[in-house]
């Protein structure tokens, strides 16, 4: 199945699905931030706006969208302890 990652502003019911579809493939960490990764380089808004905007609307579960959530901030956080590492 081929995703079109540009949602962009437009965000049709389909592209939504697609989406969550897309969300609920990915289950491991490795997974979900290689998808975040490409996601990110092809849309005006990174992923995790999406997540929380579905959760909002409630278009997701609450344990799929904090699976996503914590794996990326996890991972942001990483990558931030690291730099802090090489600036020491």
């Amino acid at each position: 199945m081929t995703l079109s990652l540009n949602i962009g502003n437009l965000f049709s019911d389909s592209s939504s699905h697609a989406l969550v579809d897309e969300l609920r493939k990915r289950t491991s960490e490795e997974e979900i931030l290689d998808f975040e990764e490409k996601f990110n380089s092809k849309n005006e808004q990174n992923l995790h706006i999406y997540i929380c905007r579905f959760l909002k609307n409630r278009s997701i579960s609450r344990g799929l969208a904090s699976k996503w959530l914590v794996t990326i901030i996890k991972n942001k956080e990483s990558k931030i302890n690291a730099l802090k590492k090489l600036n020491n």
